[in-house]
């Protein structure tokens, strides 16, 4: 018997309409699913612990033999609402950011935003695990995923960095891609594409199954999030490691 194949998907509520399909599909015969946060997963699919997962688009570059295998992903055309740089001061007013431990993407596009967008100089500090508490006076942070839903009403200046990217590039931007570290069948790749695409079909039973009072998921599903990578993303995530190579 072949050994499953393992695919990480993110431990973040963004997943969860890709999941819903995959979970519900054939596919679920052939994988096995660990998740994990994003800079984890990436770690993970180096080593080769892992064969296929949700990997930040930063993370990319630093995987052996990497193919991405699905015509979907987790994108955003303008506001993403969960990766956005919360501050109590207006961006000219910012000295220190934050950085979030738990995407490498989202810190590299924030920090090429401080730069070409608002043309800030910062000093940028790791992020601790309660870092949120220390985000005060002229120090903001970084925030991403469920985390950033929570903070949407606890800051005066919250700055967006997929609209930063829109306004900067006028493209869509490409946070994670299905990438393999290796080539999977042609069989298995069909079928998993299918199942991504099955799962964007039920997006009010996911809503149904992850009460959220924070912020309407709905909305996050259908408007927030792009899941199919058409050639605009792919032309915004091209982009995005040309800028971050150089």
């Amino acid at each position: 018997m072949n050994a499953k194949i393992k695919v990480a998907p993110v431990s973040y509520l963004n997943t969860k309409p890709l999941l819903y399909g995959i979970e519900r599909s054939s596919v679920m015969d052939s994988i096995e699913i660990v998740a994990d946060y994003p800079a984890n997963v990436a770690g993970a699919l180096q080593r080769g612990d892992i064969d296929l997962a949700l990997l930040p688009v930063a993370a990319i570059p630093t995987i052996p033999n990497a193919n991405i295998v699905s015509d979907y992903g987790i994108a955003a055309d303008g506001k993403v609402a969960s990766v956005c740089i919360f501050s109590m001061v207006p961006m000219e007013a910012i000295e220190t950011v934050y950085l979030d431990y738990q995407s490498r993407t989202s810190v590299k596009l924030a920090q090429l935003l401080l730069e070409k967008l608002w043309k800030k100089t910062v000093v940028y500090k790791p992020a601790t695990e309660n870092y949120i508490d220390y985000i005060n006076d002229t120090t903001a942070g970084v925030i991403i995923g469920d985390r950033a839903l929570k903070q949407l009403t606890n800051f005066e200046y919250i700055y967006d960095l997929a609209d930063g990217w829109k306004q900067l590039t006028g493209l869509p931007f490409v946070f994670a891609a299905w990438v393999a570290n290796k080539q999977l069948p042609e069989d298995f790749r069909a079928a998993f594409n299918a199942a991504n695409a099955e799962g964007l079909l039920h997006v009010d039973e996911v809503v149904a199954a992850n009460p959220f009072p924070y912020y309407n998921l709905y909305t996050y599903y259908t408007q927030n999030i792009h899941y199919l990578l058409d050639a605009d993303k792919k032309k915004g995530m091209e982009l995005f490691l040309e800028m971050i190579a150089g």
